[in-house]
């Protein structure tokens, strides 16, 4: 059976070869048939630490790597808007 693959956003990456990934889907009420948006956040294992906040990752299901890893990242898909590459601006002083 193939393992489930997820497509979501990393919001921390604080911890050493971890990073939480929310992943966002859509649903239809049962009653009102309103389209809802749900997320969830997933622990995934990032072995080489080289997700950063903001980056769209895949994370695959994977076998029981701590108390709350059971995921992956497969493939960053989109890398996060650095600011570090914008040249930084004087400020000019007015008197």
């Amino acid at each position: 059976m193939p393992r489930r693959r997820l497509v979501g956003v990393v919001v921390s990456d604080k911890m050493d070869k971890t990073v939480v990934v929310s992943v966002t889907r859509w649903l239809e009420h049962p009653v009102y048939k309103k389209h809802i948006k749900r997320s969830k956040k997933y622990h995934a294992h990032d072995e080489h630490n080289e997700c950063k906040v903001g980056d769209v990752v895949v994370i695959e299901e994977t076998r029981p790597l701590s108390r709350t890893k059971r995921w992956r990242v497969v493939e960053i898909l989109q890398r996060a808007y650095q600011a570090e590459n914008i040249p930084a601006v004087e400020e000019s002083e007015e008197a």
